[in-house]
């Protein structure tokens, strides 16, 4: 816990409120995040941390068609990879993380992986 100078526990940075929560492949960490708090009409799944690098975006979430939109580098991933992390991200968008917290020691790392 980081202390400010008169000693007392300074608050660390806010967790973003729209991230569901992340799994693992086993080589890459991926984060669920919703479009807004309220009734969001999409997910998007981050990889390694980096809201930057899209792995797949499902929209149509509140009409019942839903459309995923891979990423670049990810498009090219076999049909079952593909399944697999489209059913993981939505677990984890309606029931909470497969990970317990974000893992920044690479040496102590417990991978868990998504089976549906």
């Amino acid at each position: 816990m980081l202390r400010a100078e008169n000693g007392k526990p300074s608050p660390g940075p806010k967790p973003d409120p729209l991230v569901r929560g992340g799994f693992t492949d086993g080589v890459n960490e991926f984060w669920v995040y919703a479009s807004s708090l309220v009734a969001p009409d999409s997910l998007q799944v981050c990889a390694n941390g980096n809201r930057a690098d899209l792995v797949l975006i499902v929209s149509g979430l509140n009409t019942g068609i839903d459309h995923a939109t891979w990423g670049d580098e990810w498009r090219s991933r076999s049909p079952e990879w593909r399944a697999w992390l489209k059913d993981c991200a939505a677990h984890v968008f309606d029931n909470g993380s497969l990970l317990k917290e974000r893992q920044t020691d690479t040496r102590a790392r417990k991978v868990r992986f998504c089976d549906g």
